[in-house]
């Protein structure tokens, strides 16, 4: 496993460098690092995505001296330092005079479901999360770039050390799959050749470097070297043992319009939270060809151990309104024959305040 030089790391750290305060002039980021497509506008999807960006992370803004570098501190705790010099234009320019920073960061397992950015990587393994970062600098409105040379060095708070001694960095955003292939409500093959099914997640690849934990800091540090460019620091978690699909059933108020929408506008959502983890794992794959009691979402197919412990989260918007189920579970394995288990919820109406708490309480170990 490679790793890179703590002696390095600490060098970007100058003496000179000082926190810089929040600068209130910069102007939010482009919706580049989200999705910004959708198949066909739902009122009640887009009702729901509204709710969640509202109450979800949000952008931090900072400003600092190209020339001297800086130091950032946002409200979760975490360190951004800029070497001197390291900012350029995009035609590689050095940059001089103020610059506007703009961060966001993912610490939570309710600010995973808030921003729909769950740490699942593609084939549905589960990931222990450190975090996801999102950094942008600009200039007069100009998007900059790092030096080929230089990185952002960033610590981030981690109580403890996690359990492999270098924390794996993943880069993925918001990507879109249009397929016509899916799997019924008994988990069989189905291929449609009519409406396609649109389904939303995050795919994540491994990027370079890896995060080392310092115990006299208790902080995960790690270098990012691009700009605006999600990043995740994510342990792949060890699940021995069996494996099966999950089929979740919406027993009542299931919003059709789930399967030809995405884009973070999902009028129906479904999160698994593992017991002990800082993990979140969404299911986004529709059922296909489901009659009404057994429409819903799946996982990735043989995705989820035997036996795990964990909380759903069952989420619909419907005709204007707001319903959802919080839902203990213990993985069951499959009954006799079938190679899937299913999971029904039985929703209830929320309101906007309830369902915001709902998500919240998610965080809880």
């Amino acid at each position: 496993m490679k790793s890179f030089s703590l002696t390095a790391w600490s060098g970007l750290c100058i003496a000179a460098l000082t926190f810089v305060s929040c600068s209130k002039d910069a102007k939010l980021p482009r919706n580049n690092d989200m999705a910004a497509v959708q198949a066909e506008a739902d009122a009640d999807g887009a009702m729901l995505a509204k709710l969640l960006k509202q109450n979800g992370p949000q952008y931090e803004f900072f400003r600092i001296e190209a020339r001297q570098g800086g130091r950032i501190k946002t409200k979760q705790g975490s360190v951004y330092t800029f070497s001197p010099n390291s900012l350029t234009t995009q035609s590689g320019a050095p940059v001089t005079g103020a610059v506007d920073i703009v961060i966001k960061e993912i610490l939570k397992p309710s600010s995973m479901i808030f921003a729909s950015r769950p740490t699942a990587t593609t084939g549905g393994a589960q990931l222990t999360s450190y975090g996801e970062f999102y950094v942008r600098a600009t200039q007069a409105g100009q998007d900059l770039k790092l030096r080929v040379d230089s990185a952002i060095a960033v610590q981030v708070p981690a109580p403890k050390r996690p359990a492999q001694d270098g924390v794996p960095m993943w880069g993925g955003d918001t990507t879109i799959i249009i397929t016509t292939s899916g799997h019924n409500d008994s988990n069989q093959p189905v291929t449609l050749s009519v409406a396609a099914s649109a389904n939303q997640g995050v795919s994540w690849n491994p990027a370079p470097g890896f995060a080392l934990f310092d115990g006299t800091t208790s902080t995960l540090n790690f270098r990012l070297d691009s700009l605006m460019n999600w990043r995740n620091c994510d342990a792949l978690s060890s699940l021995p043992g069996p494996k099966t699909t999950v089929l979740g059933y919406f027993t009542n108020f299931y919003n059709p319009a789930t399967q030809t929408s995405y884009g973070g506008e999902e009028p129906c959502m479904l999160f698994f939270k593992p017991a002990g983890s800082n993990t979140v794992v969404k299911l986004y794959n529709v059922i296909l060809n489901a009659p009404v009691g057994r429409q819903g979402l799946l996982s990735y197919q043989n995705s989820v151990p035997i036996g795990q412990a964990g909380t759903f989260l069952a989420i619909t918007a419907l005709n204007g309104n707001f319903f959802a189920q919080k839902l203990p579970v213990n993985i069951p394995a499959p009954s006799g024959g079938q190679n899937f288990v299913g999971i029904n919820f039985t929703l209830a109406p929320v309101t906007p305040a309830a369902l915001v708490a709902l998500i919240q309480s998610m965080d809880t170990p």
